[in-house]
Parts: structure tokens; sequence; C-alpha cells
């Protein structure tokens, strides 16, 4: 497990240069297309998108970035129903459109490394992660 852990911190390295690389033509970062991309089926408060995106984001982080799609024109606040304080964040038709215009790159991206890495390799590895994540929280949670 141990051998593990520096080639994931790797892979994570990896996936966010990439992520860089698709979104910089679009004027978004990495982090900015996380953000807005958790909204674009239902506006969400800014704690729930922190939970959501599940990279360890801290809620004030989040709350800055949303803070700047706002001041971009890409999302905006509005009322929650639900809570008073905690207004929800939806995209504009202007952040829905810089989304999309990232899906051809994240496809070719995707379809490009998938190749090269095959289907089934793929999958075992989506399996082996998945119960890694699940043990570690289960392991954190406690007995």
């Amino acid at each position: 497990m141990t051998e593990l852990v520096l080639p994931a911190f790797e892979l994570n390295g990896e996936f966010l240069a990439a992520a860089e690389t698709m979104t910089r033509p679009v004027g978004l970062t990495p982090a900015w297309w996380q953000v807005l991309g958790a909204t674009l089926d239902e506006p969400l408060p800014v704690a729930e998108i922190a939970r959501r995106v599940g990279l360890g984001l801290a809620r004030q982080s989040v709350q800055r970035v949303a803070d700047l799609l706002v001041e971009r024109g890409w999302a905006r606040f509005r009322d929650n129903p639900a809570h008073r304080r905690a207004k929800l964040l939806e995209p504009t038709d202007e952040g829905r459109a810089c989304v999309d215009r990232l899906t051809d790159a994240q496809h070719a991206w995707a379809d490009a490394v998938g190749a090269t890495v095959g289907e089934d390799e793929l999958r075992r590895t989506l399996e082996g992660v998945s119960r890694i994540i699940a043990a570690s929280q289960a392991y954190r949670s406690g007995p």
C-alpha cells in the first residue's frame, strides 16, 4: 500500500496538469471547472459543492472560487428555500457554454489515454481504487 501512495500523488498531479491544459484556452482553471461542473445538474450551496467535489477542498476555498465565478459572470447566487443564509450557486448561460467548450478537449484526452491503457485495465484500476478509498474511509471512521 505504501508503494502506491507516491504514484497516486503523481497521477493526481498528472490529472491536474491535463485539466490545466484543457481549461486554459477557455479561461478557466481546474478548480473553477470543478466547482462550476458540480452545479451543472442542480444549483448547490457552497458547502455541498465542497463535499461533492471530494478532493478535500475546504468550504472556504470553494467559496472563493464561487465568488470569482460570479464576478466573471459564469455563475450566480440565488436564494435557497431550505436555508436563508446558504445561497445556491448555479451556472449562467455563459458558464455552461464555457464548460461545454471543454467537452471536446476532455473527450479527446480521455479517448487517447483510454486507448493507450485499454478498457479492461481501466475498469480493473477503477475497481481497485474504489476499494482502496472505501477501506481508507472505513479505517478513518473507526470501529
